[in-house]
């Protein structure tokens, strides 16, 4: 198999259904969906303890997730069916609730850092907000599967709370970024 193909070489690429130019919109959100899965890839090679197993494979999970959400983008003509489905929405929001009760209470908004797992999934997170963005501007052209833009919108939150609780098991504290208010609700006492 040939990984080079030629086809591209005038500025176009192939997408289900048909050609586009490579800086469409639609290769710009796919392809920032592709970043940040390989950001997610990266933090996986860190994360190969026992500790992290859980973490480990949900991530494996969500890498399949992201090629579909991709391979949704990609779809101009409507004869392939869509893959990103909201039941991959409710499995990463019963997962960043799971998370959240885990790591340390937040009130304030923390800086992207601590361990190095936890500083490539912040990145990764980044990444996938900019795919967000990239996926709005590009239903505003054309229909795309709504999922899509719903999941890309769990995943930064899912991420954020992996990073925090990788810091958490691995005993480092997440910085608290110094100017910032009290921004996030506190349970109420059980008094």
């Amino acid at each position: 198999m040939k990984l080079y193909t030629k086809t591209g070489d005038k500025g176009q690429t192939s997408i289900i259904g048909g050609r586009v130019e490579k800086d469409d919109i639609r290769v710009e959100a796919y392809g920032t969906i592709d970043e940040a899965n390989s950001f997610i890839g990266q933090a996986m090679t860190l994360l190969k303890d026992e500790q992290f197993s859980d973490i480990y494979q949900e991530l494996v999970k969500i890498q399949h997730e992201l090629f579909d959400c991709g391979g949704d983008l990609a779809v101009v003509k409507e004869k392939y069916p869509y893959k990103t489905t909201i039941q991959m929405v409710e499995y990463l929001e019963e997962r960043i609730d799971h998370y959240v009760k885990e790591a340390p209470e937040l009130e304030k908004f923390i800086l992207p850092g601590g361990s190095g797992a936890s500083a490539v999934l912040h990145i990764a997170r980044t990444v996938v907000r900019r795919a967000e963005r990239c996926t709005v501007t590009l239903q505003k052209e054309v229909e795309i599967n709504q999922n899509v833009l719903i999941y890309l919108n769990r995943l930064s939150d899912y991420l954020f709370a992996i990073a925090r609780v990788i810091n958490y098991r691995l005993g480092v504290r997440d910085i608290e970024y110094e100017r910032s208010a009290l921004v996030f609700k506190t349970k109420p006492s059980k008094e």
